[in-house]
């Protein structure tokens, strides 16, 4: 059972741990960390307090306190009166799952007997890489780290997520299995919704769940797009606050197309010019801010792979001659189950010619061809057309976007992949959540 006990109203420490967390290092410009920053001084007692137990583990109020500094130096966001109740909340939370999902992991390791949770060198490799990316050796930014004192509530924060997703992708990836039916119809809308414009974005989702409900991550989502607003770097933001499976790469989520993000969210979309920040987007779970990055036309063309099943006939010939030819096409038709059957099913039948028409852009089609190809979906076969050289029944063997718009089949088999993966994360979260005691004070 999940007993909470919470004062919502109040600080941890009232105004002692907001002052110290005010005196700490302020946001970073576009870099990951702060680069200069006071060095903070320990509050003296903080230790003795708990500000929650999770199944009988302590979470102590200078955990909560470095934390808390470890958001505000990494994300950029700057500690005002109005934003430090929700800087709280997602330290608070953030140390909370870590809780549940260190003590899930050494529940695992004991049981099965091999190791998952991140080593020290894990770790280090991880900071080596941010570190490259503010232009620093791994000495140097550990050094600042270190000086702000957050370097070991990053430590365990960057081990709980390597190893999470350590774990996740171990237990369920092998197991997961994107089918063909589920390629086909993303396929399928795009190519249906190739015409409309596509977008290059990043975002931020707050989970209503994880955060307390829709009014509490609506609020949080508005502050930050405050902070942002005012010099907050997206991608530091996106990192610590977002429930995305975006956030490890900034929530760069690339080129989004129809029915890709949720339809509140391609409505806002609609409306935005690139280089333009969102306001809130209540969605059905939580809320999105996205960016919008670029913005591109719908594809030039659509690509239509064709075959053909024909019989010659003059453009002299009796009408009774064209209904004969169109019967025995019918007829034909009728035995191809398939493209991959149809010239095998032609072959020999008196008089028809069967063949690979190759791929083309719709619009380069003969106008008779070209209505076939538009309304026709892969896999199926016109009724017969007339042209001045015979009768032809054409067969739509695959479909896609052409030029710049044009995405792969591995592509979206990797998307959906992810995507499963992420959702069977958060409900293993929320299991962990509802299972455990957790008292927050």
């Amino acid at each position: 059972m999940n007993s909470v006990r919470s004062d919502r109203g109040r600080m941890v420490c009232g105004a002692a741990l907001a002052a110290i967390l005010v005196a700490g290092p302020a946001g970073p410009a576009p870099a990951q960390v702060a680069s200069e920053a006071p060095a903070p001084v320990a509050p003296q007692g903080l230790t003795e307090y708990a500000a929650a137990i999770v199944n009988d583990e302590i979470i102590s109020t200078f955990d909560l306190a470095q934390r808390m500094r470890l958001l505000i130096a990494t994300s950029g966001v700057q500690p005002t009166e109005q934003n430090l109740a929700q800087i709280q909340q997602e330290a608070l939370i953030s140390l909370v799952d870590e809780a549940l999902q260190f003590q899930e992991l050494r529940r695992v390791e004991r049981e099965q007997k091999f190791e998952i949770i991140a080593s020290d060198s894990d770790v280090n490799e991880d900071l080596a890489e941010m570190a490259a990316g503010n232009n620093m050796t791994l000495e140097q930014f550990t050094g600042m780290l270190r000086a702000q004192g957050v370097l070991n509530s990053l430590r365990e924060q960057l081990r709980a997520q390597a190893s999470w997703q350590r774990w996740i992708q171990g237990r369920y990836g092998s197991r997961l299995r994107i089918g063909d039916d589920q390629i086909a119809a993303v396929l399928q809308q795009q190519q249906a919704e190739a015409a409309r414009p596509q977008y290059q974005i990043s975002e931020v989702f707050i989970d209503a769940a994880r955060v307390g409900g829709m009014d509490v991550a609506l609020r949080g989502a508005g502050q930050l797009v405050n902070q942002m607003q005012e010099g907050a770097p997206f991608q530091a933001v996106a990192r610590q606050f977002s429930a995305a499976p975006t956030a490890a790469s900034g929530g760069d989520a690339g080129w989004v197309g129809a029915g890709e993000m949720p339809p509140e969210v391609e409505q806002a979309l609609d409306q935005m010019r690139p280089g333009q920040l969102s306001r809130p987007i209540a969605v059905s779970d939580g809320v999105y801010i996205v960016y919008l990055r670029d913005r591109r036309a719908g594809a030039d063309s659509m690509m239509v792979n064709l075959k053909q099943m024909a019989l010659p006939l003059p453009a002299q010939a009796s009408a009774a001659e064209v209904e004969a030819a169109s019967a025995q096409l019918i007829a034909l038709r009728s035995r191809v189950s398939s493209c991959e059957t149809l010239e095998s099913v032609a072959q020999g039948e008196n008089g028809v010619v069967a063949g690979d028409l190759g791929e083309a852009a719709i619009q380069d089609l003969a106008p008779a061809f070209r209505a076939a190809a538009e309304s026709l979906d892969v896999g199926g076969f016109s009724d017969p057309i007339r042209t001045e050289a015979g009768l032809h029944v054409l067969a739509v063997c695959g479909k896609r976007a052409g030029g710049a718009n044009a995405v792969s089949r591995e592509q979206i088999e990797r998307r959906l992949y992810f995507q499963q993966l992420s959702l069977i994360a958060r409900r293993y979260m929320r299991d962990l959540r509802n299972a455990a005691t957790i008292e927050t004070r």
